[in-house]
């Protein structure tokens, strides 16, 4: 089952979307090739200055390990806030929240 998540929060610093959009190809490869998990997609601010990255599968731990190497790298992305989720999205399961430099 799908029941944990790894969200990324970002600042946005790029004028077009491409290079998001480049991220996330990386990180659907990445999550499919390593067989943890599955991407899900974004939400943008209509300005572009915000935005978050979905991932989810069976174990935080193990999708975060895959896609940090990749958050780390995208200069689009800035001020990364990560939380894993380890269970499924209700009240009083446990999370963590890691931060980027980038």
């Amino acid at each position: 089952m799908q029941e944990h998540a790894v969200i990324a929060n970002f600042d946005y610093a790029g004028d077009d979307l491409d290079p998001l959009y480049d991220v996330e190809q990386q990180l659907e490869s990445a999550i499919t090739d390593a067989e943890v998990g599955e991407f899900d997609g974004n939400e943008i601010a209509a300005d572009l200055s915000d935005g978050t990255l979905s991932m989810y599968g069976p174990d935080a731990e193990a999708l975060f390990q895959v896609v940090r190497p990749i958050l780390a790298a995208a200069k689009c992305l800035r001020k990364l806030r990560v939380t894993l989720r380890f269970g499924p999205p209700k009240g009083g399961v446990a999370e963590r929240v890691e931060l980027i430099e980038t």
